[in-house]
């Protein structure tokens, strides 16, 4: 799932101490990041579902499905109908991401372990969502963007029948604290390379 870094519409929570084509530029490469490290992945097939066009932060071998539906829980469970299953599911707010933390939530369900994975975030959402198969009622109706989104989004899994297995938790860059943090945690980023030259490591 991601949104195009467009100034104005990503990241602005970063904003400030940065202003909003900053924000964009650290949005740009979070998401060049993530992509990465799919691409680095076993998963045999990668998929962006995009609001927004493409651009340069997209390498090769990527598909594109456009976002659909008017809210972000409804726009979860269509980018899984779009795509189908098993698969996982992460957002761009997590560049340290790396391919081995991707590769355990694959083989979840891959090696029979559990019918869902889940990544908790420190911030008390979720960065990675792993599925089977395709279910809506995974996501519509589970309030999304607040500090218990992570374990309502649990209690959903578990309320359906899934076997949930956990995967480590990561920290969401939602704020100026947390992008300094991410950077630190991934200093040879491509986002730990935006903070230090648009200055924002500096800023506490």
């Amino acid at each position: 799932m991601a949104k195009a870094p467009v100034p104005g519409r990503v990241k602005t929570r970063l904003c400030p101490p940065c202003d909003p084509v900053e924000a964009a530029e650290l949005a740009e490469a979070a998401l060049a990041d993530t992509c990465d490290a799919v691409a680095r992945s076993g998963a045999p097939r990668r998929v962006v579902a995009l609001d927004g066009e493409p651009g340069d932060w997209l390498p090769p071998g990527f598909e594109v499905v456009l976002q659909r539906g008017r809210s972000l829980d409804e726009r979860l469970a269509n980018a899984w109908g779009d795509t189908g299953g098993p698969g996982v599911q992460i957002g761009m707010d997590t560049p340290q991401v790396t391919p081995a933390a991707l590769d355990e939530a694959l083989d979840v369900l891959a090696a029979g372990r559990g019918t869902a994975a889940f990544g908790p975030a420190l911030d008390g959402g979720w960065w990675a969502i792993g599925l089977e198969r395709p279910d809506p009622r995974v996501f519509v109706g589970v309030p999304m963007s607040t500090p218990g989104t992570g374990a309502a989004q649990r209690r959903r899994l578990r309320t359906l029948g899934h076997r949930v297995v956990e995967l480590p938790s990561l920290r969401d860059v939602d704020r100026i604290g947390d992008a300094l943090v991410v950077a630190g945690e991934a200093p040879g980023s491509r986002f730990a390379g935006a903070m230090a030259r648009l200055g924002v490591a500096s800023v506490a």
